[in-house]
Formats: structure tokens, C-alpha cells, sequence
């Protein structure tokens, strides 16, 4: 019931502008809700005076600065197109015409 399998690729056709959109929101609203536990995180440890409060909270801050710029440029970037598709394609060769047997004539 719970196993899905992997859709098989058969074509080279790009991703739908829908199906691209709705992952790369995905991926924005995952980096964004890091961001946002970096700041429960970084809050709580203030609260607490924990340990290495001095190394901690320019880490957090560094996170919570990076995390918004990356956000928009994962999110504003298309996807990298897969090069390992399960379809291989075949491209069929011309052959080389044998000669004729006879003579040709030109027009001119």
C-alpha cells in the first residue's frame, strides 16, 4: 500500500512549467522553515545562556542571512535538466547508397 514506485522516463520532453513550479516553491518553503527553526533555535539558546553562546549565535545569524538569499536563487533558478534518463535514444544511421550499374546522363 505505502511503496511508490519510480515513474519511467521514456521521452526528452521538458517538465511541465507547473510540475517545475510546484517543486521549486517546495524547495523554497523547506529553506524558509529552516530559517525560521534557526530562529526558535537561536532564541531558546539565548534563553537558556547555554554554552558557546558566543559561537552559536553567529552561526544561527549567519544561517538566518544566507538562508533567504540561497532561497531565491534556488527558487528563481530553473531545474538542471536530468542527463541520466532511463531512455536511451537510438538514432538510426543512413546507409550509403551503392552506385548505380549504369551510366547516367545529364540534362545539360
Amino acid at each position: 500500500m505505502g511503496r511508490r514506485e519510480k515513474a519511467t522516463v521514456i521521452t526528452d520532453a521538458q517538465m511541465s512549467p507547473d510540475e517545475e513550479l510546484r517543486i521549486r516553491t517546495i524547495r523554497y518553503v523547506v529553506m524558509m522553515s529552516i530559517r525560521a527553526l534557526l530562529v526558535i533555535a537561536c532564541g531558546v539558546l539565548v534563553i537558556v545562556k547555554a554554552p558557546l553562546l558566543w559561537l552559536w549565535l553567529p552561526l544561527g545569524l549567519v544561517g538566518m542571512a544566507v538562508l533567504p538569499w540561497l532561497a531565491v536563487l534556488l527558487a528563481n533558478d530553473r531545474l538542471a535538466k536530468d542527463k541520466r534518463s532511463l531512455f536511451v535514444r537510438h538514432e538510426r544511421r543512413a546507409q550509403d547508397l551503392p552506385a548505380p550499374e549504369h551510366r547516367m546522363l545529364d540534362s545539360e
